[in-house]
């Protein structure tokens, strides 16, 4: 099977294929009607601010709510910000399928009412509970059965990872992707891809959603058992060697105890505290009937919108999205260690994390972070950058635009020599591959943004 994963990855198509997605893509956008206004919270006949609880919500109690969320420490408050809560589990699946010997993927093309551009290279299935349970009224999302009955065929991996941090309170998604043998038709807004096509994909800013990256990347490559002529075989597949030892040599058992004890020593001996409180009770963010925004400048706002899409569960719906005041950046350093390819990943607390802290990039900055909040990683990172020829990957992708309106950010990739970050700040680590596929296996060890870029990983 990883033989199949790789040579998927490394099988590009033709350019014939790969314009052919593109006109997919363009033709289902050309086609699609959508309307999105922003308009005011008074305005929605299904969600209010309920002054009770302190919370907005929609008449049904579904879906999501919006309250406060107030970080505490030595007895002051720290932080403060609207959050997003969302304690339902959804489906972020792929279905994959050997077609004319090579494995293939099914791809939706799918609209979210914050998508920058509408459509985006989606996930089998992405649905929340309300969606797939069709508490909204509308259609039961195709090829839902397929992972209701995943047993039924082989699962490649079957994980509940973790969502933004910043922007939700403990949200997380169940990452599947199963490999089918019977035949599965692709509806009209569904397409077969190849990994390799996918990964070409991503170079196209915003192409490529979120919840794809997301489910690509717990893609268990290390975790197959390889004897020496195996693994030979498929080192030969790829353009960096030395990444392929860093999937498939035997990883450092004392990089797991370095990163372990570091975690458990901040979820152990953290004296921070949160607390959910009413909306406006938030000192420092006015609350208006067409906007939730911060007295002096935050990454995002909230606002409301009204919203009309053709051709989804429902087409004409209102809600509030968090809207993003910015392009945020986040930076990943590679170099080569001992013949392996290594990753710079920063160990990063946010006040939303499910379990306190996760592994993250090496840089993670929010819109408008100011250069004097840049730390030394940050400073080595930014002059390396500098130089163009240093950088592997550089893509403006979008977060899930079901909640967050235009919501962008910077991916990088950036190579470092050796001799470069050496010597590390505390919560800093240099991983090989193989070290964070297998942590990924687990749930809530890698954030989203750190799963995001290691699924742009070129073979």
């Amino acid at each position: 099977m990883l033989k199949k994963l790789i040579l998927s990855a490394k099988a590009a198509g033709s350019e014939e294929e790969y314009n052919s997605i593109l006109e997919w893509v363009d033709k289902r956008n050309k086609d699609l009607k959508v309307f999105i206004t922003q308009n005011s919270l008074s305005d929605s006949d299904n969600w209010f601010y309920d002054e009770k609880t302190g919370e907005i919500r929609n008449k049904n109690n579904s879906f999501f709510q919006i309250r406060g969320l107030r970080q505490y420490k030595d007895g002051r408050t720290i932080f403060e910000q609207p959050v997003l809560i969302q304690s339902e589990i959804g489906y972020l699946g792929i279905i994959c399928k050997e077609i004319d010997g090579v494995l293939q993927f099914l791809m939706q093309a799918k609209i979210e009412p914050g998508n920058v551009n509408k459509i985006q290279i989606s996930p089998t299935i992405q649905a929340t509970k309300s969606n797939f349970t069709q508490q909204h009224g509308g259609k039961k999302p195709p090829y839902l059965d397929y992972f209701l009955n995943a047993q039924k065929h082989t699962i490649l991996f079957d994980q509940i990872q973790s969502e933004q941090s910043s922007r939700f309170l403990g949200k997380r998604n169940r990452n599947i992707m199963i490999k089918v043998d019977d035949e599965v038709e692709a509806l009209p807004s569904h397409k077969w891809m190849t990994l390799g096509q996918i990964k070409r994909l991503m170079k196209i800013d915003n192409l490529v959603n979120m919840d794809t990256r997301t489910v690509l990347s717990c893609i268990p490559y290390s975790l197959f058992n390889l004897d020496p002529k195996e693994k030979a075989a498929i080192t030969e597949l790829f353009s960096d060697k030395a990444l392929a030892n860093s999937m498939f040599d035997t990883c450092d058992r004392e990089d797991f105890i370095k990163v372990y004890r570091y975690i458990n020593d901040y979820k152990m001996l953290n004296m921070a505290s949160r607390e959910i409180v009413p909306l406006k009770v938030l000192s420092n963010w006015n609350f208006s009937e067409r906007e939730i925004v911060h007295k002096t400048g935050w990454p995002f706002k909230v606002i409301f919108c009204d919203i009309e899409i053709e051709g989804r569960e429902v087409t004409h719906w209102t809600q509030p999205l968090f809207k993003a005041e910015g392009i945020a950046i986040f930076g990943l350093l590679t170099k080569v260690i001992d013949g392996k390819r290594k990753f710079l990943v920063h160990a990063l607390a946010e006040a939303g994390c499910f379990d306190g802290m996760e592994l993250a990039p090496s840089v993670q900055l929010e819109a408008g972070c100011s250069r004097d909040k840049y730390d030394e990683v940050s400073e080595v990172f930014f002059r390396l950058y500098e130089d163009k020829s240093r950088v592997r990957i550089d893509v403006i992708l979008s977060e899930e635009g079901g909640r967050f309106y235009h919501e962008q950010n910077r991916n990088i990739i950036v190579e470092a020599l050796d001799g470069e970050l050496d010597k590390l700040p505390p919560g800093y680590f240099w991983l090989d591959f193989k070290t964070l596929n297998s942590m990924v296996q687990f749930n809530n060890v890698l954030n989203i943004q750190l799963r995001n870029l290691m699924s742009l990983i070129e073979f």
